[in-house]
């Protein structure tokens, strides 16, 4: 670990670790062909360890495009997808998120992790940077490591190219045909009055207006610059189209804001977010001030809009003013802690909430916890104060497809959530492909239709001529809205529990010291003048696993102690740390310099084992 205000180590005082091969199933983005290091020799690389459930994946994505486009001769990114859930171990989907995310690289299917494990990769995402020569050089956890991997790449360049060892040749990114479907990737969709569905077309970067046969269309609104990847879509109440002169409301998940629709004229309106993704710990303030992570699903709840911030893993609440400009944002539940935790709003954990609906009195809001595989809800207790609680699911490493009672019951990585005229909740169980209900009243949970692709959401319509309810399913992977009737005798699945199958690391109960590695890129230096530029959150699932060393403070070094009695458990592990533009040796600072947050959390299983070394080393970013 480097000190606060010390110089990183240099590139040539490394020791050289040859890179692991790339070992998987099968390529994708090479036009069918395999390749191995040996063909990227004497160009720089960059392993990107992702799995497509994961948002901060998805940022790191964004992060690596103007990199890409920075070195076209020197560098090649290849992505190796290691998957989390089982969903996506189905090479069809992962073909199908490549392109949904605009992968524009060779991706290696690593379904068994094997190359996950060859390169000990811990978290999601991860970044190996290997030099041309064939040898591991750094390796960074977490996101908003661009400006400081594009000063490695640069600076490795530079070095090869004196030495002889750069050959920069043809990059192997070859572009799958081009798809042609109307809807490319629908995110959510909503009901109007009148039959017609409003619907998110994401990955066209658009919202679209159907009519009521859920094919003809009657408006398109946005485009690339306007919109980009929208997910939630959410009618405005009559009182806020009046006042603000918007009528639908729209999460950009890639812009980072709230928009506003207006139908006479298609014009899109800021009403939350200042396009730069939100990364560290606010409470919120003015929404046009307020920078926001990844909002993803929408839906009122006691006169404001909750947004479902997937970026940070909480909820937040846009609260409409007289005008745009005097709408506030603020925090409504969640810490950023990645995980499943109940209780008083603000202190409970979250997972990538990705699906919102508020009952039909209005005193609950579902909510669609992705990552913990979790249907969760947010109601006010006897004394009036929101809390939070947990229907169905357990973890963020638990999942499956399984009915029954709620207590044992699965999911897998659902996104959406839709309220049914009885009072009981139909979940979008993406990665089961499947329509679920939870019914409150009896605490079961049943299957309504499966055979669907990736359903993200739905909305409820009734028929006009038979009454007949009935779902309108967002079925994003076909591409087209789906109408799914609802069974008077709902299906029951007893399918096996699933669990995402990564290494445990050995440790010894009592003492155990706990440091995470952070080396400054080149040209930035962690600036201490204000004390120390580091915070370490460390808790344990079962909580009882640790007995000392939990909690927030400053610093990357932490002792712990682990409780006797329970063989296993996880460890949670966020991290934040700030480097800033300038000369680590002479502490020169350039004209327009910046500063950087790093950020990563981890979930490490453990196991207990006497004989184990007590200490556990994890790379936030390591060289």
């Amino acid at each position: 670990m480097t000190a606060p205000g010390a110089a990183p180590e240099t590139l040539r005082s490394r020791v050289r670790v040859r890179a692991p091969e790339l070992t998987g199933r099968g390529w994708l983005n090479t036009g069918g062909r395999s390749l191995d290091l040996a063909d990227l020799r004497g160009r720089v690389v960059v392993i990107d360890f992702w799995t497509f459930c994961c948002v901060n994946c998805l940022h790191v994505l964004d992060e690596l495009r103007p990199v890409e486009a920075r070195f076209p001769d020197a560098l090649t990114i290849v992505g190796v997808h290691s998957p989390k859930f089982e969903h996506e171990a189905d090479p069809d989907a992962l073909a199908a998120a490549v392109e949904r995310y605009a992968v524009h690289h060779p991706v290696l299917d690593d379904p068994e992790l094997t190359t996950w494990r060859a390169y000990t990769a811990r978290a999601w995402p991860t970044l190996v940077v290997v030099d041309p020569e064939g040898y591991v050089v750094a390796s960074m956890s977490g996101e908003g490591h661009g400006p400081g991997l594009a000063a490695l790449v640069a600076e490795l360049i530079e070095e090869h190219a004196a030495k002889g060892t750069l050959q920069p040749g043809d990059d192997p990114y070859v572009p799958p045909p081009a798809a042609d479907t109307a809807l490319r990737f629908p995110g959510k969709a909503a009901a109007l009055p009148d039959g017609s569905v409003i619907v998110s077309d994401t990955a066209n970067h658009q919202v679209v207006h159907l009519e009521s046969d859920l094919e003809t269309e009657r408006a398109r609104w946005g485009g690339r610059g306007d919109l980009t990847e929208p997910q939630g879509v959410l009618l405005a109440t009559p009182e806020v189209a009046d006042r603000l002169g918007v009528d639908l409301l729209a999460a950009d998940s890639v812009h980072h804001q709230l928009k506003g629709i207006r139908f006479s004229d298609g014009s899109i309106h800021v009403l939350a977010g200042t396009g730069v993704q939100l990364r560290e710990r606010t409470g919120g303030g003015p929404a046009l001030e307020q920078a926001l992570s990844t909002p993803w699903d929408l839906a009122w709840f006691e006169g404001r809009v909750v947004i479902a911030m997937a970026g940070t893993h909480q909820l937040w609440a846009w609260t409409p003013g007289d005008t745009i400009a005097a709408g506030t944002v603020e925090v409504l539940a969640g810490t950023t802690n990645e995980g499943l935790r109940d209780g008083p709003v603000l202190d409970a954990w979250f997972a990538q909430p990705s699906g919102l609906a508020t009952s039909a009195d209005g005193t609950r809001l579902w909510v669609a916890d992705s990552e913990t595989s979790a249907l969760r809800s947010i109601r006010r207790d006897d004394d009036g104060a929101l809390v939070v609680e947990s229907h169905v699911g357990t973890g963020l490493f638990d999942f499956g497809h399984r009915d029954g009672d709620a207590g044992q019951a699965l999911l897998q990585h659902p996104l959406g959530v839709t309220v049914l005229p009885d009072g009981s909740v139909a979940v979008s169980d993406t990665y089961n492909g499947a329509m679920r209900r939870y019914d409150p009243a009896s605490g079961q949970v049943t299957t309504l239709a499966q055979g669907l692709a990736e359903p993200s959401g739905a909305v409820v319509e009734t028929d006009a001529d038979t009454a007949e309810t009935r779902l309108v399913v967002v079925e994003s992977a076909a591409h087209r809205l789906t109408r799914v009737a609802l069974p008077e005798d709902a299906q029951r699945v007893d399918g096996p529990a699933r669990r995402t199958q990564r290494l445990e690391t050995p440790l010894p109960t009592g003492a155990v010291e706990l440091e995470v590695t952070f080396v400054p890129p080149p040209g930035q230096k962690l600036d201490d003048r204000w004390g120390d530029p580091t915070m370490l959150d460390v808790s344990a699932s079962p909580p009882e696993l640790l007995v000392a060393g939990g909690g927030r403070s400053r610093g990357l070094r932490r002792s712990l102690t682990l409780a006797p009695g329970i063989p296993a458990g996880t460890l949670h592990v966020s991290v934040q740390a700030a480097a800033c533009d300038g000369d680590p040796d002479t502490g020169e600072v350039p004209e327009h310099a910046a500063c950087h947050l790093f950020q990563q959390d981890w979930g490490i299983p453990v196991i207990i084992d006497e004989s184990a070394d007590a200490t556990m080393v994890l790379d936030l970013r390591g060289v």
